[in-house]
C-alpha cells in the first residue's frame, strides 16, 4: 500500500475500534463559521487555521478539529448520554513549525453524560491507551480546573481574576500578570506616566468625538479600569506561593494529590478539585491503567485549544510529538447550547504517527 493509503488504513482500524466501544460514527462540515470559532478560541486562532470567504456565509475556516461541530450537533439534537467518533481531515498552520503536516487525518472518541464525569475520563484515556499499548509513546496528564479554582479563589478583584482566567492558555502573559498583581514588579515608565495623567484629569482632555476604534466613553472607561487597579492592594504573598507551587507540580498521581491536600490547607477552594482528582485517580485504576507511575503536570494543557476546563491527557514520542490528546470542556457545552449544559470529554488519535510508530510508513 502506499503510505497514505496505509494512514488511512490505521484510522479505519481505530475509527472501527471506538464504535465497538460503543460510539455512533458522525460527519462534520469541513468549511466551519469563524465567528463560532473566533468567540471561543479568540483571534489567536487566525494564525493557525485557514480562514476564507464564502460570498453568502461570510468569513469560513477549514475545520481545525472536530469537537466544536461536534458540540454543536449534540446540543442541538443528541441523546444523554451520548458517544461519538469521527475519522476525518483537520487543517492547521504550521509557519512556524516546519515538519508538520498542514492536512492531517483525526479519529476521535467524546462522550457526553452527566452520571459520572471521572468514570468518563477514565474511559476516554483507558480506552486510547489500550489502542496505542505496545507502542514507544509516553502518557502525561494534567487538570485545567486546578489552575481555574486557584485563580477563582484569590483575594483580588474580579477584573484580575477574569484577566488571569483568559490568559491562563499563555503561560507568559499569565506569569508577567501574576508578577504584576502580586507587586512583585514595578510598573512600567509608561503605565506610571498614563495613571499620573488619568489621575491628574485626563478624562476631561478628551474631546467629544474621537476619531479611532474607542468612544471617548470606553476610552474613560479604560482608563478608570487602570486607575482601579493600580490602587487594588497585592495579592497576598501566601496566594502567589500556592500558584508558583501549583504550576511547578509535576510527578505521580498519587504523589500529586498528596500535595495537593496539602495546599488545600491554605486554599481550600482546592479541596473539591483534589476531591475529584481521587476519583478520578481510582476510577483510572479501575480500568487497569497503572496509577501509580502515571504522570501529572499541573501545566500541562496550558498549549492546547482553550476549550479544556478539567481532565487533560497526552500520549506523546520521545521527541515530543502528540500522537494522541484530549481532555475535558464541560464548558463549551454550555456556551454551544443555548441554555443547555452537559458533561463532556473526547480524545483524538493521529493514525498517520500511528502507523508511523508501527513501522508501516
Amino acid at each position: 500500500m502506499t503510505p497514505k493509503a496505509t494512514i488511512r488504513a490505521e484510522a479505519e482500524r481505530l475509527f472501527a475500534a471506538f464504535q465497538a466501544a460503543g460510539a455512533i460514527p458522525v460527519d462534520a462540515d469541513i468549511l466551519l463559521p469563524a465567528e463560532t470559532l473566533l468567540d471561543l478560541y479568540g483571534e489567536d486562532l487566525r494564525a493557525r487555521a485557514y480562514v476564507t470567504h464564502d460570498p453568502l456565509h461570510g468569513e469560513m475556516m477549514l475545520r481545525p478539529d472536530f469537537t466544536v461541530p461536534v458540540v454543536q450537533a449534540h446540543m442541538a439534537h443528541g441523546a444523554d448520554p451520548a458517544r461519538y467518533t469521527y475519522l476525518g481531515e483537520v487543517f492547521r498552520r504550521q509557519e512556524h513549525l516546519d515538519g508538520r503536516p498542514r492536512e492531517y487525518l483525526q479519529v476521535g472518541y467524546e462522550i457526553f453524560d452527566r452520571t459520572a464525569p471521572e468514570a468518563a475520563d477514565a474511559e476516554v484515556f483507558a480506552l486510547i491507551a489500550d489502542l496505542l499499548a505496545g507502542l514507544p509513546v509516553t502518557p502525561v496528564t494534567g487538570d485545567m480546573g486546578l489552575l481555574m479554582a486557584a485563580v477563582a479563589a484569590l483575594d483580588t478583584t474580579d477584573r484580575r481574576k477574569a484577566a488571569l482566567m483568559r490568559h491562563i492558555w499563555r503561560p507568559n502573559r499569565f506569569r508577567a500578570l501574576v508578577d504584576r498583581f502580586a507587586g512583585r514588579v514595578d510598573p512600567s515608565p509608561s503605565r506610571l506616566a498614563l495613571l499620573q495623567q488619568a489621575k491628574g484629569g485626563i478624562a476631561a482632555m478628551i474631546p467629544e468625538t474621537v476619531t479611532g476604534l474607542r468612544s471617548a466613553q470606553e476610552i474613560e472607561a479604560r482608563v478608570a479600569a487602570l486607575v482601579a487597579d493600580a490602587d487594588a492592594p497585592p495579592i497576598p504573598a501566601q496566594q502567589v506561593a500556592i500558584l508558583d507551587r501549583l504550576l511547578a507540580l509535576n510527578g505521580p498521581l498519587p504523589q500529586a494529590v498528596q500535595v495537593l491536600d496539602d495546599m488545600a490547607k491554605n486554599m481550600p477552594a482546592l479541596a473539591a478539585v483534589a476531591q475529584r482528582f481521587r476519583a478520578r485517580m481510582a476510577a483510572l485504576a479501575k480500568r487497569g491503567v497503572a496509577v501509580e507511575t502515571l504522570g501529572f503536570e499541573a501545566a500541562h494543557g496550558r498549549n492546547t485549544l482553550e476549550y479544556y476546563d478539567g481532565f487533560v491527557f497526552e500520549f506523546h514520542t520521545a521527541d515530543q510529538r502528540p500522537v494522541a490528546s484530549g481532555g475535558r470542556y464541560d464548558a463549551l457545552t454550555a456556551r454551544l447550547g443555548q441554555g443547555r449544559s452537559i458533561p463532556a470529554v473526547g480524545g483524538v488519535i493521529r493514525p498517520a504517527l500511528v502507523a508511523e510508530l508501527r513501522g508501516a510508513v
